[in-house]
């Protein structure tokens, strides 16, 4: 693994790649045509997994990133940070 990579992006990706591993799974559930209820299960706990990796870059990204734009004396900096924000939420 990159050692540029920090300790946040490290977890992050350890978690996709399990996500990845249950996609994977679900995957070969279809194939063996598994009971509808049990990939149904899978596919609900792949989003509750993805919403969680999702919460922690957005909270990775107010405490850095945001935080820098704002404590910086470009208010275009901030203005830019605000707005890609927003646009995310908006989707």
């Amino acid at each position: 693994m990159d050692k540029r990579i920090g300790t946040e992006h490290k977890a992050q990706l350890n978690r996709l790649k399990r996500i990845e591993g249950q996609v994977r799974g679900l995957s070969k559930m279809v194939e063996d045509q598994r009971y509808c209820m049990d990939i149904l299960t899978q596919i609900k706990a792949i989003k509750s997994a993805l919403v969680s990796v999702e919460a922690n870059v957005l909270e990775s990204h107010l405490t850095h990133c945001v935080t820098k734009a704002m404590n910086s004396k470009s208010s275009s900096d901030a203005k830019k940070v605000i707005s890609e924000i927003k646009d995310i939420l908006k989707r």
